[in-house]
C-alpha cells in the first residue's frame, strides 16, 4: 500500500517499481530504490511528500534546490512548483548562478527568468562571486547567454526611454497647438485677436477679458512671448533668419497640418501653409513630416480621452 501511494505522486516512481517487482520477483529477494545525490535528509523530505504533500517552509529554505531536482527527475509537478517558488525567494548574488545552473537542467523556466534578471540587476556582485568564476571556465555557452540577455534587457530600456522621451514630446507638441488655438481664438493676456465673441451672450467684448482660465500657463506664455517676437523680428525672412522665428513658423505649419477649419482659422498663416500643402502633395509628400503630423494628432487624441475620464469620474464622485 506504501508503495502504491509513493509511486502515484510520481509517474517515474511508478515505473521503477514496475520494473523492480518483475526482476526481484522470482528470487524473493528485498526491493530497494536507491536515491542518490543529494543529502539523506532531503530524500527523507521528499519521500514524506509524497505520503502527505506537506513540506514546512524550513525544510524548503533548507533543502530547496535538492527538492527541485528530485522533483524533476521524479516529475512531483506539485512539489517542483512549490520549489521553484522557494528557491526564487531565496535567490541572492551569491548563489543565483548555481541556482540558474540547476534550474536549466531541471526545465524550471520561472527560476531562470528570476535568476537572469538578478544577475542582470547586481551583475558587479556577481561576477566577483566563485560560481561566477566557475561558470566562465566550464560552461561559456552559458556566461554568453547571461551577457546577451543583459544586453537585450538594455536594449530595451533604451528603446522604453526614447519612445517615453518622444511621446513626451508628441504631447508637449498637442498642447502647444492647443495653447495656439487658445491665444489666437479665444485671446489670452498679451497677444490674441483684437475682440472676443461672447458666445453665451452673443456680444464682442474687448480683448483681456478671456472666457476661460488657460490651461497651460507656461506654455501659453511661451508661445504669447515667441508670437509676439515674431510679429516684430526682421530677420524671419532672411535666408539665415531667425532660429526663433523659424521654430515658430514650424508650430503654424504643424498646426495648419492639422487643422480641419482653416477657413475660418483665426491663427496666423494657417491658409497659406494649407496651399503649400496641396503643392507639396502633387510634388510628393515629406515622409517624416506626414509621421510627426500623425503622432501629434494621435497624442491630442489620447490628451483629449485622458481629460474625459478625469471630467466624468470628478462628475461621478460629486454625485
Amino acid at each position: 500500500m506504501d508503495r502504491i501511494m509513493q509511486a502515484s505522486a510520481s509517474p517515474v516512481l511508478m515505473n521503477i517499481m514496475k520494473k523492480t517487482v518483475r526482476r526481484y520477483q522470482r528470487y524473493g529477494a528485498k526491493r530497494a530504490i536507491k536515491i542518490l545525490g543529494v543529502p539523506c535528509d532531503a530524500v527523507s523530505v521528499f519521500i514524506r511528500f509524497l505520503y502527505s504533500f506537506s513540506l514546512t517552509e524550513d525544510e524548503l529554505e533548507k533543502y530547496g534546490i535538492h527538492l527541485l531536482a528530485l522533483s524533476h527527475v521524479y516529475m512531483v509537478a506539485n512539489l517542483k512548483q512549490r520549489c521553484s517558488r522557494g528557491v526564487v525567494d531565496g535567490l541572492t548574488a551569491e548563489n543565483v548562478v548555481d541556482v540558474l545552473q540547476l534550474a536549466r537542467l531541471c526545465d524550471a523556466p520561472d527560476v531562470c527568468l528570476k535568476s537572469m534578471r538578478l544577475i542582470q540587476s547586481q551583475f558587479k556582485t556577481v561576477e566577483q562571486t566563485e560560481g561566477w568564476k566557475f561558470l566562465q571556465e566550464h560552461d561559456p555557452v552559458l556566461e554568453l547567454d547571461i551577457l546577451q540577455f543583459i544586453d537585450d534587457s538594455e536594449s530595451r530600456k533604451k528603446r522604453r526611454r526614447r519612445h517615453k522621451k518622444e511621446q513626451n514630446l508628441y504631447m508637449q507638441l498637442s498642447e502647444a497647438m492647443e495653447c495656439i488655438e487658445h491665444i489666437c481664438t479665444q485671446g489670452c493676456t498679451l497677444v490674441g485677436p483684437t475682440n472676443i465673441v461672447d458666445v453665451n451672450k452673443s456680444t464682442t467684448v474687448p480683448f483681456g477679458g478671456k472666457s476661460k482660465p488657460c490651461k497651460a500657463v507656461s506654455t501659453c506664455y511661451g508661445l504669447q512671448l515667441s508670437i509676439r517676437h515674431f510679429a516684430v523680428c526682421k530677420k524671419r525672412s532672411n535666408e539665415n533668419g531667425c532660429l526663433r522665428c523659424k521654430r515658430m513658423l514650424q508650430l503654424l505649419r504643424l498646426h495648419s497640418s492639422i487643422c480641419d477649419q482653416p477657413e475660418s482659422c483665426r491663427v496666423p498663416l494657417c491658409r497659406q501653409f494649407k496651399k503649400r500643402v496641396e503643392h507639396d502633395k502633387r510634388m510628393g509628400e515629406d515622409t517624416k513630416w506626414k509621421l510627426l503630423v500623425r503622432r501629434v494628432v494621435s497624442a491630442k487624441a489620447m490628451s483629449s480621452l485622458c481629460q474625459s475620464s478625469k471630467k466624468n469620474k470628478c462628475d461621478g464622485e460629486a454625485e
